[in-house]
């Protein structure tokens, strides 16, 4: 697959969430079923066609402990070659739609406990060879309906079984059977259902690494990357030469193992190309540890502000990470089920990769983990002070629109190069400070001193300045949402792309500010319109 971004072809979602609610698949399916390529659901295989989009092609669901009839939407892969429903407890006949296919070259449903007959147009492609059909294991199935008729079925050996049984015992006795039954079969479908929940959890066993695998991985934990009350974060690499940051779960910090399972499990079912990925994670006696992607670049906050060795940011590589960061935290928002609230977004937390692609890190852990700002990937969830939603303090409650205001701060500290508090002369909210420098018409002294020489900055940083305060607002019902944010941000690289050529020098502050609409009207902490602040693009917007 060329191009990861594209949706799944819409037929094809859909039959998979049919399938997927229906059989209560207990794989880390979520989001997209083909699109990012990286992240592709377990079992699945797409190609793209000739249009471009993403197609499933192979659906693997063999050992899947999938009970009842086989469903109509397998029918709706119009693009499957390969479909493996072996080793289940699939019962009834098998459709006669699956036929008709018209890319299947291969369909096995060996080892289940179907019946009836095998419909004529899927027999009579496979003795053409144009499908390789697979039924051992299914007693009860048979090639035509003639022979079916001859062969008794199930069914008719429990009627047979009754009769007899009724012409034996009394009908109490009867009765106490079916009751001692219906229990077992109870039982059985509790230990069933326990079995699947244990090997939900333990799944992929491929990510699931010992405590001697770590070492050999961390090279016997040699280079720390970060350090703090979670624990220790380790530089290592896998044998295919992959980097990864090994989290080492301090043994103070953990509140059991079951928790930090839950938490390993869920977030290997997270994906998205702007977060960084779980790698895999470590449950071994007492060591417990998380695996993730190693981001080369540090924290944004180095970027930013410096640490000796990270190279200034364009503006324009800063608008791109500001949009990378976005839709991060849309997907949080927007695309996981149930929803994820980040708790702690900040420069520290957005890493960069060689690329310098922007990853959110920090999100859906559970709150027994402790938390530490110079570890590789922190693991906070309480928010910190200078992003902290001001709302907070009066329903000790965080939101959706709590990421909102955090991001907002990001965004003022990408465009000034100034910490959420600023010294300038006395310690100020970074967004006090930028909407008082705004209220006096000063684009020029609250860009970054090192962008001042670029000349394409000046309407995309007044559009990114207003979405960054109206993501500031004090009341959170009136900020936008990160999809509101993610359009503002796009347009904004878009408006710098095209050739933002107001240069500071070529029109004064006062009119930059008087031309740009709604931000004399923002108070410290008050944003009566967001939509009004949207608005502001600088003088070429008008």
């Amino acid at each position: 697959m060329r191009n990861t971004n594209v949706a799944t072809d819409g037929g094809d979602v859909d039959a998979m969430m049919a399938i997927k609610g229906l059989y209560q698949v207990k794989k880390n399916w979520m989001g997209d079923p083909c699109s990012p390529k990286a992240y592709t659901w377990d079992g699945l295989k797409c190609a793209l066609n000739a249009s471009g989009v993403p197609r499933l092609t192979t659906l693997n669901l063999s050992y899947g402990g999938f009970i009842g009839e086989i469903i109509s939407s397998f029918a709706n892969l119009t693009a499957i070659q390969y479909l493996d429903l072996s080793h289940n407890d699939l019962t009834g006949q098998i459709p006669a739609a699956l036929a008709y296919l018209p890319s299947l070259k291969l369909l096995d449903l060996t080892n289940n406990q179907l019946d009836g007959p095998i419909p004529s147009a899927l027999l009579a492609k496979s003795r053409n060879k144009s499908i390789a059909l697979r039924t051992d294991g299914n007693p009860n199935l048979c090639d035509d309906p003639t022979s079916c008729e001859s062969k008794p079925t199930r069914r008719h050996k429990g009627k047979t079984a009754a009769i007899v049984i009724s012409c034996v015992v009394s009908v109490v006795v009867l009765f106490a059977a079916l009751i001692v039954l219906c229990m077992l079969r109870k039982k059985q479908a509790r230990r069933t259902t326990e079995k699947l929940h244990n090997e939900d959890e333990l799944q992929l066993e491929n990510r699931k690494f010992t405590y001697r695998q770590l070492q050999s991985i961390t090279d016997n934990f040699e280079r720390i990357v970060g350090k703090g009350g979670f624990g220790t974060v380790y530089y290592g690499h896998l044998e295919d030469a992959t980097e990864v940051a090994v989290k080492m779960l301090s043994q103070s910090s953990s509140q059991g193992t079951k928790e930090f399972l839950a938490e390993a499990q869920h977030l290997t079912r997270v994906h998205h190309k702007n977060l960084v990925s779980m790698v895999g994670y470590c449950m071994d006696g007492e060591h417990l540890a998380l695996v993730y992607e190693f981001m080369s670049q540090g924290t944004l906050k180095d970027h930013i502000r410096g640490n000796g060795t990270a190279a200034p940011l364009s503006w324009g590589q800063r608008l791109q990470i500001a949009l990378e960061a976005a839709l991060g935290l849309e997907y949080l928002h927007t695309g996981c089920k149930p929803p994820l609230i980040h708790r702690d977004v900040k420069t520290t937390n957005i890493l960069l990769n060689e690329r310098l692609e922007a990853r959110i890190s920090d999100f859906g852990l559970s709150r027994t983990f402790q938390s530490d700002d110079r570890s590789h990937v922190s693991t906070r969830v309480v928010g910190t002070m200078g992003y902290l939603d001001p709302e907070y303090f009066v329903k000790n409650q965080l939101s959706q629109k709590s990421d909102v205001y955090s991001f907002g701060v990001v965004l003022l500290e990408l465009i000034t190069g100034q910490p959420p508090i600023v010294w300038i002369p006395e310690s100020t909210h970074v967004v006090e400070w930028v909407r008082r420098m705004l209220a006096k018409g000063s684009i020029e002294d609250v860009v970054d001193p090192s962008l001042r020489q670029e000349t394409t900055v000046v309407n995309s940083a007044w559009k990114v300045a207003n979405a960054a305060l109206a993501c500031a607002a004090h009341a959170s019902s009136r900020r936008p949402t990160m999809t509101d944010v993610v359009m503002q941000l796009k347009e904004s690289l878009a408006l710098y792309s095209d050739g933002d050529k107001t240069q500071f020098e070529s029109i004064s502050s006062e009119k930059l500010y008087m031309e740009s609409s709604g931000v004399s009207q923002i108070s410290a902490f008050d944003v009566h319109q967001f939509g009004d602040v949207w608005d502001s693009e600088g003088p070429s917007a008008r």
